[in-house]
């Protein structure tokens, strides 16, 4: 299992290098080159997690009863291993209850982008639970 996970994190990095250096013509300000890397990475990132998400999310034979210690010692393993920003919009938006208005003015971040990044905790999530 580390191998496969380590063989996927290879051709993510793989093909986050293969783009910078694609659009290093690009770099207006190398001053701003860390920063502009990291944008480049993440976006490779994304896609490349978007093109393995072919596993379909079944739904659960047993649904877990109320007060599942074990399943929720789970739930909070996951939820320590997303990144803060994922960490953050997915407990107010589905654990809390609270609405998109709400919660992009607690993060102070634009309705669209709690939209994009809910979307990313979710899947991100599924993919961490399902390892």
């Amino acid at each position: 299992m580390v191998g496969v996970r380590w063989a996927r994190e290879g051709d993510t990095a793989q093909e986050a290098l293969t783009a910078v250096f694609r659009r290093l013509h690009t770099l207006r300000d190398p001053a701003a080159v860390h920063g502009w890397v990291r944008a480049i990475a993440t976006r490779e990132a994304v896609r490349v997690a978007q093109r393995r998400t072919s596993r379909p999310t079944d739904e659960l034979a047993d649904p877990p009863t109320r007060g599942d210690v074990e399943l929720a010692a789970d739930i909070r393993d996951v939820l320590a291993r997303l990144m803060p920003e994922h960490r953050a919009v997915l407990v107010l938006r589905d654990l809390e209850g609270v609405d998109e208005r709400q919660a992009a003015a607690l993060l102070a971040a634009p309705r669209g982008a709690m939209k994009s990044r809910l979307h990313r905790a979710r899947l991100n999530f599924r993919r961490m639970w399902t390892e």
